[in-house]
């Protein structure tokens, strides 16, 4: 079988309707547990709005990507690309802000794509780590593990109206 051609879109005006119905829909399809009565307008509106888009447009240490198998956007990427991190300077780190898969593309290799691609960013920015959060609980965690990413603190959901069980998360990082 041939592997799917996966590609990583700079996000462009032009594509941020369709980067916010990704982002949503993923969103959805993964964390509606995490708000009482499944209500995630408040992720939304802070993550995948156009006003939301275009400020971190404008911030030239955010890099924004939808990914796509062959001509089907199927998830996307968002990537702090200088950001201080417990021990590390921005010059040093990178903090993978979101990576969202389309559930009905989940198991296809596109994550580890994902992750080699930002790890190619990485590099090309000459960082010696890169960083992101997980929740404690679900399939991202174990994921990211195999992926040579290792827990170095507890963090959580920084929005006050998630159901408090749910709020637990792990920094992790990769040395590269």
């Amino acid at each position: 079988m041939m592997k799917p051609d996966i590609q990583f879109d700079l996000l462009k005006p032009e594509l941020y309707n369709k980067y916010i119905e990704i982002g949503t829909k993923a969103y959805n399809q993964h964390y509606t547990h995490l708000w009482p009565n499944g209500d995630t307008s408040t992720y939304i509106e802070n993550s995948f709005t156009r006003k939301i888009l275009l400020d971190e447009e404008k911030d030239h240490n955010t890099a924004l990507y939808l990914i796509k198998i062959d001509s089907v956007y199927v998830g996307l990427l968002k990537i702090t690309l200088h950001k201080q991190v417990q021990e590390y300077s921005k010059f040093d780190a990178l903090y993978l802000d979101k990576i969202y898969i389309l559930n009905e593309f989940s198991g296809k290799g596109i994550g580890t794509k994902s992750l080699r691609f930002v790890e190619k960013i990485a590099n090309e920015h000459s960082k010696k780590v890169i960083f992101l959060e997980s929740m404690q609980k679900g399939l991202a965690l174990p994921f990211y593990q195999s992926n040579s990413f290792i827990i170095v603190a507890n963090t959580q959901v920084p929005f006050k109206n998630v159901i408090e069980e749910e709020k637990p998360m792990y920094l992790l990082r990769r040395i590269l």
